[in-house]
């Protein structure tokens, strides 16, 4: 989607894909002291395919240590983009069956925090026929406010297999193995790749990243869903593009 972007991994999580939220936000302080400075931006956007359940008995909704440092990164001059989260939904046994249900008031922290790109997940091919995963999380936040921000590709997207995916595949060392996923934490990097390519051809947006924000969010495709499902509607770079 950028192909010109170069890339920095911060490993937050060990082999099996576990790890602590204060890794994360360890991570993302050490973007904001140490790579970038006052004076030179080393990096200008974040990606979050990561997150847990939010729980008002932690702390306030988008006020947890991971959303604070989220804000304040995005503060400095950083987009940083978020998954939604994958617990938008719930099984229900009743007297007579088991039933799924859609829920709301789902969104996963850091997607919570108030700064941050949320992103839902809908249907590869179809998202204006399918509208939006549901798996997705749906919002409002706990606190009231209207999440996700988008919505993108999150359902059986391929892409490279690591962790457990990795070693459920049969392949012999230096093979590249890709796998089929869904979630959101496959939708955020849609919405990462979008804002890296606008900024490749924008750049003086580059450092204003809640303008950035609000570019993508004004010029969203609406798939005619509520905003605590969809948001503004799904990531569309080329109007962005031409909207400034």
């Amino acid at each position: 989607m950028a192909p010109e972007t170069k890339l920095v991994s911060l490993k937050v999580l060990d082999a099996q894909g576990d790890g602590s939220s204060m890794n994360v936000v360890r991570a993302l302080e050490y973007i904001r002291t140490t790579i970038n400075s006052q004076k030179l931006q080393r990096v200008h956007g974040v990606n979050l395919s990561v997150g847990y359940e939010f729980d008002a008995n932690w702390f306030a909704c988008g006020q947890s240590p991971i959303c604070v440092a989220v804000d304040r990164l995005v503060r400095s001059g950083v987009v940083v983009v978020v998954a939604a989260g994958n617990t938008g939904y719930a099984t229900l046994i009743t007297t007579q069956r088991q039933s799924s249900l859609v829920l709301t008031m789902s969104i996963n922290d850091p997607g919570n925090a108030e700064r941050a790109s949320t992103v839902g997940a809908t249907h590869r091919d179809m998202p204006h026929v399918y509208g939006v995963s549901y798996f997705s999380s749906k919002g409002p936040t706990g606190d009231g406010r209207r999440k996700p921000d988008l919505v993108a590709p999150g359902e059986r997207i391929a892409s490279c297999a690591a962790g457990r995916d990795l070693g459920a595949i049969p392949h012999t060392s230096g093979d590249t193995v890709y796998v089929e996923a869904s979630g959101t934490s496959e939708a955020a990097p849609h919405v990462s790749g979008a804002i890296a390519g606008f900024l490749s051809v924008r750049g003086e947006f580059i450092g204003q990243p809640e303008r950035v924000k609000q570019i993508f969010t004004q010029a969203a495709i609406s798939l005619g869903r509520e905003g605590y499902f969809q948001g503004d509607g799904l990531v569309d770079l080329m109007r962005a593009i031409q909207s400034v």
